[in-house]
Parts: structure tokens; sequence; C-alpha cells
């Protein structure tokens, strides 16, 4: 597939998926927090998850494709040797800790805060979290342009 058309899909799913965490931190986290009201939040991950999640996958299909146009293949992930390398390999490391934030929230948090709004502090936690790996991911792309850090 064209690099561009890689990039424009790519660069449309970050804006999905890191989008829907900057709403979710700024607009929704602070009016649960100070209602104490975590339906706040689960409304609001029902009616994104349709939407972010395929934004995710597609992030992660797109991202895999051109870090392989790039020469970075599965040999070369966690390397670091080379600038591109550098920037692939840091992004794959936030990826596994979105992961990682995803399954605790879902299998943890999420169960837990559906009867519990005590568990909204561990939630939040969790919200900002996944926002700044996802901020710090578009950043760390952006590098690409400049040949990598």
């Amino acid at each position: 597939m064209n690099h561009h058309i890689l990039l424009i899909i790519h660069l449309v799913s970050a804006t999905i998926w890191v989008g829907g965490h900057l709403l979710l931190c700024f607009a929704y986290l602070p009016k649960a927090l100070k209602d104490k009201n975590q339906h706040i939040i689960l409304d609001y991950e029902t009616k994104y998850e349709p939407v972010g999640m395929p934004a995710l996958a597609l992030l992660v299909i797109t991202g895999i494709m051109m870090a392989y146009k790039y020469g970075v293949t599965t040999e070369y992930w966690f390397e670091f040797a080379t600038p591109i390398e550098k920037v692939v390999s840091s992004k794959l490391v936030l990826l596994l800790l979105t992961v990682a934030f995803a399954l605790s929230a879902q299998f943890r948090v999420l169960p837990k805060l559906k009867t519990d709004a005590n568990k909204l502090p561990e939630m939040t936690f969790h919200i900002i979290s996944v926002t700044i790996i996802g901020v710090l991911m578009v950043i760390f792309g952006s590098f690409i342009r400049f040949g990598g850090f």
C-alpha cells in the first residue's frame, strides 16, 4: 500500500484515539470526579469504544506497515540502533504500556467501577496515563519526519 495512504489512515486513527482520550480526560473526567459519578465515565467508554478500538487497531496495523517501509522489521524491534529504530521501538514500548493499562482497566478496574464510585481515582490514573502515552506517541511519531531521534 502507498506510504502516503498509510500515513493518512494512521493520522486519522491517531486523531480518533488520542482525541477521544483528551476529550475524556478534559471534558468528562472532571465532571465525573466532581459529581462522584462513575457512570459519566462508563457511558463515555460505551459510546467511544466502538470507534476508539478500531482506530487503535488501524494505528497498530498501519504503524507496523510503515515501520517495514522504513526497514524496521520485527528483527530490529527494540534494537534502538538507528534513529528510526529508536522511534519505532519507543512507540512499541508505549503501545505495550497502553495494552497493559487497557487490560488492567478492562479486567480489574471497570468491573468494580460499575458498582463502586470509590474506584474513580484508580480509573482516573488509568485515563490520565493512557492519554499521556497517546500524546507521547503522537510526538514521537512526528520525529519520523526528521529522520528519527
